[in-house]
């Protein structure tokens, strides 16, 4: 039998008690998502260190198969342009990593200011309907802060995940996961089965 996005929420707070407290919060932030996917919208996400690789994970799991195969459409696989290759793609959910620019990161940061290289990455790719999402265990990365008022400015809806102090986030966000931990190596500890939850409830809703 198929699983549901509850089936993956309740397994979520069963393997993890901890982070049952923020399943309605979990749930909220699936919604959100599916309903900027389904209006054609994208995720960017930003983070740093341990947060940025965080950012690159969730990609690797939204734009191909996590848990179960992703076919896509049989007349597009059998397109004459793909040449017989159309069976090899995956469908994908649009989610775009910010911390991976290396040259405009750099260039941004050195020709004008280190703080706002999130920001303008979400000024160039952001539009009304996306969604931002933005890790910080601390909640007061500055980057990730501007980067978050920006995507404001756009009409992008926000998400943070951030630690049990919240921080700057927790005003700027539509919707933020406070886990309950507040040491850094933890909070990321919770983040992870958190966002793989998440990615298994898109995907169950969508594939």
């Amino acid at each position: 039998m198929d699983k549901t996005p509850k089936d993956f929420l309740d397994r979520l707070t069963k393997e993890h008690p901890t982070l049952a407290e923020c399943s309605e919060t979990i749930w909220q932030i699936f919604e959100l998502l599916r309903n900027c996917f389904e209006s054609g919208g994208k995720l960017l996400l930003c983070g740093n260190g341990g947060s940025a690789a965080d950012c690159e994970h969730i990609v690797g799991e939204l734009m191909k198969g996590f848990l179960i195969r992703r076919p896509v459409p049989e007349d597009f696989a059998a397109h004459p342009a793909l040449d017989g290759e159309g069976e090899l793609l995956q469908g994908a959910l649009p989610a775009i990593s910010l911390v991976g620019q290396s040259s405009l990161a750099t260039a941004f940061a050195n020709d004008v200011d280190p703080e706002m290289v999130f920001a303008q990455q979400v000024y160039g790719l952001g539009r009304p309907g996306d969604v931002l999402l933005g890790l910080s265990t601390s909640g007061n990365a500055g980057n990730v802060c501007r980067a978050l008022r920006v995507a404001k400015a756009v009409g992008m809806k926000t998400i943070g995940f951030t630690g049990a102090c919240g921080g700057h986030m927790t005003s700027l966000c539509d919707l933020c996961l406070q886990v309950s931990a507040t040491e850094t190596y933890q909070v990321q500890e919770l983040h992870l089965p958190a966002y793989h939850a998440l990615c298994a409830m898109l995907e169950a809703a969508f594939f």
